[in-house]
């Protein structure tokens, strides 16, 4: 099962390569075309774009951790390992 999932994983990465490659040329050519503020825009940019999800990504690890930590704990008390 894991090595089907390892060959989709592949498969899928290298199908979706030729669009990133794309997006970063035309990227870059366009931010090496502005000045100087511009291009620290672009970088700060990025940045306010990039907080939302890594926020959100951290609270949902944070939560799963949780949930799983009390939902180990509630089945030891029932299975009578801790008192």
């Amino acid at each position: 099962m894991s090595r089907r999932l390892a060959i989709l994983s592949v498969f899928v990465f290298l199908w979706a390569a030729p669009a990133f490659s794309q997006g970063c040329a035309m990227c870059r050519s366009s931010a090496e075309a502005t000045s100087k503020d511009g291009r620290k825009a672009i970088s700060k940019g990025v940045v306010i774009l990039l907080v939302p999800p890594l926020g959100i990504m951290t609270v949902g690890v944070w939560m799963a951790f949780r949930y799983g930590k009390r939902r180990d704990i509630e089945q030891s008390q029932q299975l009578g390992f801790l008192e």
